[in-house]
């Protein structure tokens, strides 16, 4: 799984530093700065979360699949303007594997 993440990474990265905002959607995000990736973001999150709702209803879950894939790609996108991947993002769910939710919360260090 992480193979297509990873990929995906690569050819992010690979946009945002060569890519034309003529040519490539992702450059054009980039180029448009972090503002417009968050918009987008919280854009694909409401849909994702409507998608949801509707396979709640429905029993069909293809809409809500393809909802997560545009939120992971968009958040991908906004990882990589901060100069992450997806691989900061899965090393810290393997340090949060096998702890309880409550247990991680509260290791937490609690913002000012």
């Amino acid at each position: 799984m992480d193979t297509v993440l990873s990929q995906l990474a690569e050819v992010l990265e690979e946009r945002r530093r060569n890519a034309d905002p003529d040519d490539s959607y992702v450059a054009k995000l980039h180029h448009k700065g972090l503002n417009k990736i968050l918009e987008k973001v919280g854009e694909e999150c409401t849909e994702t979360l409507i998608a949801a709702k509707d396979a709640e209803h429905s029993g069909d879950n293809r809409e809500l699949i393809a909802e997560t894939a545009d939120l992971w790609f968009h958040s991908l996108v906004m990882l990589s303007n901060r100069g992450e991947g997806p691989d900061a993002v899965l090393d810290e769910l393997a340090r949060r594997f096998g702890l309880s939710g409550i247990e991680e919360k509260a290791r937490r260090t609690p913002e000012s």
